[in-house]
């Protein structure tokens, strides 16, 4: 399928008929494991391998029925391991489709940006530099354009590469073909896909795409130190338990079932479920919210963060430019206050030349509001040059603030040259005396601090060929001044408000002038009358120690060059600041990798932004940024109450397991008992406490600290509170059952109901920790409330079928000792809730005594 240049490129239609003839544009990739592959897994925890064994001697005991009821319910609790995990995995792979690479193309003649794996052979793709080339692409028209192509031929200098039409190159020349996988370093470029997927360079070498990292999280690493200490502690015990019941009682196979009943009840194979469920569909729901997380680490920091670096366009702004004001020496014209007023003929040049300097199809918002405004306020005059042809132009640079752009009229014999740039830049390419360069830059000032981006233009001529390597050979004439608008979001004074009671700072890193940089920093909130401004030029003055002390109260940096992101995000680190920080661009990268969580914009930021950062906002919305830090907060308060759950249920199934032992009273707690349990911990700490809505005072408390662990003191001291109480009371209760003359098997039973009601008050009071636990109620969390009734009917079910109710060795109570397991339910929650608040107040007290 071939198109012309300048065409409109393929219609939705086709393209979409082409789609289901060439397949997506992807590479064979790892595909999430298979159904029967998690089963496996899921079989092979030690859980599951304790629970075969029990199984095992129950069969030499003779006891089948408990066998294989014992199996029945491991099938069960099997089932939904494996649904959680399902879960997990579908939400990742949820991220995937969304992580997808990025085209723009022209469909139905507008640009529009589509994922990687929709492009077909014949679109028209816009390329521009840090752009991830996406399929093998023909070159229409290119400008200074060059690619890295190492990572197919090794060679680590870029390629330059032009444009079909420009040199009239066949199509397979090397030099007109860009190939996927490769990076376009500098330039701008359209061409027409040839390969897609497999059939391009990439597919045919059998490359495959990067995906999203299976690094272990620091939360993962300390879990597993803390799985494995209790596991061995906890095999240990059974051991002892298994012995001692052994010398006790003298039966060694109903002494292997004690200790392993125990080693059930000890080993918390719960949190490596949990830490993988609430990781994976924390970035799940980031995912939801239009914000991708690259990087599973980066959500468990979100919470830790205390500063945010944000850039002003597009981030704190709309990123949707309109040229404003337009100024000369000789006029001046106001497009918001005469949006309808002829534009004065001593300003026809300038605009003229401001269009002239930008793209045809421009990529930039400024640009396009400068093309957009040129054909607007100059049609139907001469001074638009569709017949013009571009011969070649000097991009913006490190060096050069400015570019520029040469052109050959028709009747034009000379080369006639547009520049636009920073103001300083082009009164330094029209080499000005100083007093008319001192009056430029009054204006420029007085425009900025209106809040408007100041652009100035130049024009030149130039004779003949060859062109020089430098724009400052052109002998430039200064023509004027743009002032560009770009209004600030309006979410954003409230977000930034937000961020400030959150206990986090915002500072500001754009390039902008500094009058502009600042106006927009007050109105979003971000600077206030007394806040310090830096620009580019003093930070490269200051050294390390200077800058420190900068830092306390610089809340705006100005005219900041890329490399210079870097040194500031790592000054901030080094006075312990944990760092989220927005970029776009190619030279963003390094100090995007710098940070703590670097946060890439998805619209408008490259593909090498994207590539280095832990987090890509799809909407380029600063209250996204907000949002992420919510989710990072909410998720890190829901693990550690999570684990104080898991903490405190243990207590009692690990007392109720061992106390009958050592007392020489019948076994409490069997492996089916242990089971039947597990089917309400396993839920309810990893869906229940998941789904848990974010505290009422996580936005107003200062961010947690970075070294804050898991389990910390605090959690464990709280869960173990609960659960010794709870203990406690169950084995009261149990004495006293034996007490009044009930059989062995009533007592059990009644102990057993109490035990799960208890449990379920232990979710119903840890959902939250900072009001009572009636305030929130059932409606904001319907999976504690499903849970609930599940378990309920599950228990009806094994006191209600003779059969289920003897292989749990239980006996139907009177109604009259239901009464009491309410009453120790209730009394449970009671002890939760004074633990939930005893436990801050003597923390406040122990704090304003060490004060003191």
């Amino acid at each position: 399928m071939s198109l012309q240049p300048g065409s409109g490129g393929l219609t939705t239609a086709q393209a979409a008929e082409s789609l289901l003839k060439s397949g997506p544009n992807a590479l064979p990739a790892s595909r999430p494991l298979s159904a029967a592959r998690l089963l496996l897994d899921v079989v092979s925890e030690p859980m599951f391998l304790l629970l075969v064994a029990c199984g095992i001697i129950y069969l030499l005991l003779g006891d089948r029925n408990e066998a294989l009821m014992l199996l029945g319910f491991v099938c069960l609790v099997m089932g939904t391991t494996f649904f959680q995990r399902r879960r997990t995995q579908r939400s990742l792979h949820a991220l995937g489709d969304l992580s997808c690479p990025r085209a723009l193309v022209i469909r139905d003649g507008k640009q529009e940006r589509i994922a990687g794996r929709d492009l077909v052979p014949g679109d028209l793709v816009l390329l521009a530099e840090g752009d991830r080339v996406p399929a093998d692409i023909e070159l229409l028209n290119a400008s200074n354009l060059t690619a890295d192509e190492s990572m197919l031929t090794g060679e680590s200098m870029p390629v330059a590469k032009h444009g079909r039409s420009d040199t009239g190159d066949t199509g397979d020349s090397p030099a007109c073909l860009v190939y996927s996988g490769t990076l376009i370093t500098q330039g701008t470029a359209s061409g027409l896909v040839v390969a897609t997927g497999p059939d391009s360079a990439l597919g045919r070498i059998g490359a495959s795409l990067a995906s999203m990292g299976s690094e272990l999280t620091p939360i993962q690493l300390e879990t597993r130190r803390v799985v494995s200490h209790v596991a061995i502690g906890g095999l240990c015990l059974a051991a002892g338990l298994a012995l001692a019941y052994w010398w006790l009682r003298g039966d060694a196979l109903q002494g292997l079932l004690a200790g392993l009943t125990l080693a059930m009840a000890i080993l918390p194979e719960e949190l490596p479920v949990i830490l993988t469920l609430f990781l994976g569909l924390g970035a799940w729901r980031l995912g939801r919210e239009s914000i991708l997380a690259r990087s599973i680490p980066a959500i468990e920091l979100l919470g830790a963060t205390t500063l945010l670096c944000v850039d002003k366009t597009g981030t704190l702004t709309a990123n949707r430019m309109d040229v404003a004001r337009l100024w000369s020496e000789q006029s001046a014209h106001d497009c918001q206050r005469s949006p309808a007023a002829a534009l004065p003929e001593e300003l026809h040049g300038l605009l003229e030349y401001g269009v002239l300097a930008s793209h045809r199809r421009a990529f930039d918002p400024m640009e396009s509001a400068i093309v957009e405004t040129g054909a607007r306020l100059l049609a139907h005059t001469e001074h638009l040059h569709a017949d013009w042809q571009l011969i070649d132009d000097y991009p913006l640079s490190r060096q050069m603030l400015a570019m520029s752009r040469v052109w050959r009229s028709p009747d034009h014999g000379a080369f006639l040259v547009a520049a636009k740039g920073a103001p300083e830049a082009i009164i330094d390419l029209c080499h000005l005396p100083p007093a008319r360069a001192a009056s430029i830059a009054a204006q420029v000032l007085a425009m900025a601090n209106d809040g408007l981006r100041v652009i100035g233009v130049a024009s030149a001529t130039f004779a003949a060929s060859p062109l020089p390597d430098n724009q400052h050979v052109f002998d430039f004439q200064f023509l004027g001044l743009l002032g560009l608008h770009d209004p600030l979001r309006p979410e954003v004074p409230d977000a930034v408000a937000q961020c400030h009671a959150a206990g986090i700072r915002v500072v500001m890193i754009t390039g902008d002038h500094p009058a502009t940089a600042l106006a927009i920093a007050q109105q979003a909130g971000v600077a206030g009358i007394a806040s310090g401004l830096m620009s580019g030029v003093e930070l490269t003055a200051l050294d390390d120690a200077a800058l420190q002390a900068r830092l306390v109260d610089t809340d705006v940096f100005c005219r900041i060059a890329p490399e210079q992101k870097l040194r500031l995000v790592q000054a901030f680190r080094s006075r312990g600041e944990i760092v989220a920080m927005t970029g776009d661009g190619v030279n963003d990268a390094p100090a995007l990798k710098a940070a703590n969580i670097g946060v890439a914009m998805g619209a408008r930021g490259t593909d090498v932004a994207r590539e280095a950062a832990a987090l890509v906002l799809l909407n380029d919305d600063f209250s996204s940024l907000l949002l992420a830090v919510q989710h990072g907060r909410r998720l890190f308060a829901n693990l550690r109450k999570a684990i104080v759950f898991i903490v405190a249920v243990h207590v009692p199934i690990v007392g109720l397991s061992i106390v009958p032992v050592l007392l020489g009273w019948p076994l409490l707690l069997m492996p089916v008992h242990i089971l039947f349990l597990q089917m309400v911990i396993d839920p309810a700490c990893s869906i229940v406490f998941e789904a848990e809505p974010i505290e009422a005072d996580a936005m107003v408390s200062k961010p947690r600290r970075p070294d804050m662990h898991l389990f910390d003191r605090e959690i464990l001291v709280r869960g173990l509170l609960q659960g010794a109480g709870l203990l406690a009371m169950l084995l009261a209760f149990h004495v006293c059952v034996r007490s009044m003359d009930y059989s062995d098997a009533v007592a059990r039973t009644t102990t057993f109901l109490s035990l799960v009601a208890s449990n379920l008050g232990l979710i119903y009071v840890n959902r939250q920790w900072t009001e009572p636990s009636w305030k929130r109620g059932l409606k904001s969390n319907r999976a504690f409330a499903w849970i609930g009734l599940a378990a309920s009917l599950l228990l009806l079910l094994v006191l209600g079928v003779a059969t289920i109710r003897e292989l749990f060795a239980f006996a139907l109570p009177d109604m009259l000792l239901l009464l009491p397991c309410a009453l120790v339910a209730a009394l449970s929650i009671v002890w939760f809730e004074c633990v939930k608040w005893v436990l801050p107040t003597w923390r406040w007290l122990r704090g304003a005594r060490l004060r003191t």
